[in-house]
């Protein structure tokens, strides 16, 4: 048996037997039932939030196939072992049921489930079963096909010697220890790469990271193994300053290997469904603009902003729906962008606007729709084709494909992975949004209807509009002249997400090589420009930190002293013409 704790999900239609067996199973130690669920949705709900949260939350599923009065519930039951299968193909399953159908069964098994047991197998016999599947091998009880015929026998020590034991509940200490540290410190690292934090939040949440560091060190140190050795080097390396997340499985030895529940045996469509969770989460956050670049979107009421970027979420699910039924393949992609993005953006002004809405330019009535539509080009050129690193995300979302951010390569699945596709998704959502409100504002920005239906209060004066519009209108200018080209030069992408207190800015690195070989004019004389900075700044910084010193010099050691004296001259004759004075007053 395992010292690891084995992390079950117990899925029954009965709670009596639910209870009964988590009863039962709390006697072992080193079982842990994390979850229950009575009905197929709630355990795809709870998986998905699991999937999230914690990598390793979940390392086996115990499922009741049916029940033997239902022909319907059971064929509901192979649905749901087909869909686990299909989102979490080495997530390993177990039937713990009362069936014993042999057609029922072998389908199960046909399906990719990993074992099966009838319930009333003792209890000894079922935690070793279950060890067993968690472990990567199978078991099926009693099925013609295999020769597995009765359940094994627990192999556990009848009689533990002294120095055993205390070996085992010492690696327990240490396991249960380390456990909630690193759930802790996984909580602490997501708050830090969370951007538009203030400076004094990020130094409390590195203090409390480098707590935690120090307290596995200890207890890593002060209860040690000879099973532990591995972990105390991840420790000592982390406590140096590298963030890393919990041990990898690789390191488990392999006497206690559990086959974890992680993102990156997701499918495509569980991996997209868990981002876009998450995404739909943090629009609850406040949308304000906390950056000091102006968004198109930061004229629209709240409820507004929150309406339209839903509704951008939920087009690009649509289009990624689109894609797979028509089989796409991924070198087709870059093709293929503009055009998904231009599908894209006309879907949502349609359905933002309204196909048929209409406002009232002087004497006619003219369609929101038809007039936006008409600026398309411009729009796709200004907003829509320079969004970075979309075919990287629909890659990603589409075929699992690794993400290469901030020079690394970043496996499908993985903690990292999820965090930077989840940014590429936020700043997609915020840039499609300001090419749906760019339009609106150029040409019909100052018709009321539009005003009362979608501008924040603040925005309603003509004034402030237009000089809304006009701060837009310089951050282009600038953008294109300097921003984007020292973007470039220094290969990386500026991105907006979304963040606890309203949109952020942050930056990734990614090499752009190619379009730096394609500037011109004056953005290629701003790279050169700081390119010309780099090269002639470090020697003329130590130019002018040798002549300020002589400067210095000068004027304290040399013009000061001579200073100092002729003053001190004046004084003191000053001071004798006094006396004199008063000595020819009193003759």
């Amino acid at each position: 048996m395992s010292d690891r704790p084995l992390k079950l999900l117990l899925v029954d239609q009965d709670p009596i037997f639910r209870l009964g067996l988590r009863v039962a199973l709390e006697e072992f130690s080193n079982l842990q039932i994390v979850s229950e669920a009575q009905t197929n949705t709630a355990v795809l709900q709870i998986l998905a939030e699991f999937a999230q949260q914690d990598p390793t939350s979940i390392n086996l599923v115990v499922l009741e196939l049916g029940n033997n009065r239902s022909i319907n519930s059971q064929q509901l039951g192979l649905q749901l072992c087909r869909q686990l299968k299909a989102q979490y193909p080495n997530l390993p399953v177990l039937l713990l049921s009362s069936l014993q159908d042999q057609g029922l069964l072998l389908a199960a098994k046909a399906i990719g489930i990993d074992g099966y047991c009838p319930k009333g197998t003792p209890v000894t016999d079922l935690v070793a079963i279950m060890q067993t599947v968690a472990n990567g091998d199978t078991y099926w009880y009693g099925l013609n096909d295999t020769t597995e015929e009765s359940p094994p026998s627990p192999n556990l020590p009848t009689s533990p010697s002294p120095h055993r034991f205390l070996t085992r509940l010492l690696e327990n200490w240490r396991l249960s220890g380390n456990a909630q540290i690193n759930a802790n410190l996984a909580a602490i690292t997501t708050k830090l790469l969370v951007p538009g934090q203030s400076i004094l939040e990020r130094a409390v949440l590195a203090g409390q990271q480098r707590e935690l560091l120090a307290a596995r060190w200890l207890i890593n140190h002060l209860l040690t193994t000879s099973t532990s050795q591995s972990e105390q080097i991840n420790d000592q390396t982390e406590s140096q300053g590298v963030e890393q997340l919990p041990p990898p499985v690789e390191n488990i030895p392999s006497d206690r290997t559990i086959i974890p529940y992680t993102p990156s045996l997701l499918s495509p469509r569980a991996l997209q469904a868990t981002l876009f969770t998450s995404c739909i989460n943090k629009l609850q956050f406040p949308l304000q603009n906390i950056t000091d670049e102006s968004l198109e979107i930061d004229i629209l009421r709240s409820d507004k902003k929150r309406e339209l970027l839903y509704l951008i979420l939920q087009k690009v699910a649509d289009t990624l729906d689109e894609l797979r039924s028509s089989q796409i393949e991924i070198h087709q992609l870059p093709e293929i962008k503009n055009a998904i993005l231009y599908e894209l953006w006309k879907e949502v002004v349609t359905d933002f606007f309204g196909k048929f809405s209409r406002v009232k330019v002087g004497n006619n009535q003219v369609e929101i729709v038809s007039v936006i539509s008409q600026t398309s080009g411009v729009v796709q050129t200004g907003i829509m084709n320079k969004i970075p690193l979309l075919v990287d995300l629909f890659s990603y979302l589409l075929f699992q494909t690794d993400l290469t951010i901030n020079n690394t390569n970043l496996s499908a699945g993985s903690f990292e992975a999820n965090q930077n596709a989840e940014m590429l998704l936020e700043n997609l959502l915020i840039q499609v949004g300001n090419a749906v409100i760019q339009p609106l504002l150029n040409y019909l920005g100052d018709i009321e209807d539009i005003k009362l239906n979608f501008y924040d209060r603040k925005f309603i004066p003509t004034r402030d509009i237009e000089r809304f519009r006009n701060s837009l209108s310089w951050k282009y200018r600038v953008r294109n002249l300097v921003t984007e080209p020292k973007a470039i030069f220094e290969s990386r992408y500026e991105l907006f997400v979304f963040a606890p207190r309203g949109i952020a800015k942050t930056s990734i690195y990614a090499p752009r090589r190619q379009e730096l070989e394609e500037l011109s004019g004056i953005p290629l004389g701003v790279t050169l420009g700081l390119e010309f900075n780099d090269a002639i700044a470090p020697p003329l910084k130590s130019l002018l930190s040798f002549l300020g010193s002589g400067v210095v010099f000068l004027l304290t050691k040399i013009v000061g002293r001579g200073l100092g004296l002729v003053v001190r001259g004046i004084l003191q004759g000053i001071g004798s013409i006094s006396i004199s004075e008063g000595k020819n007053k009193k003759n």
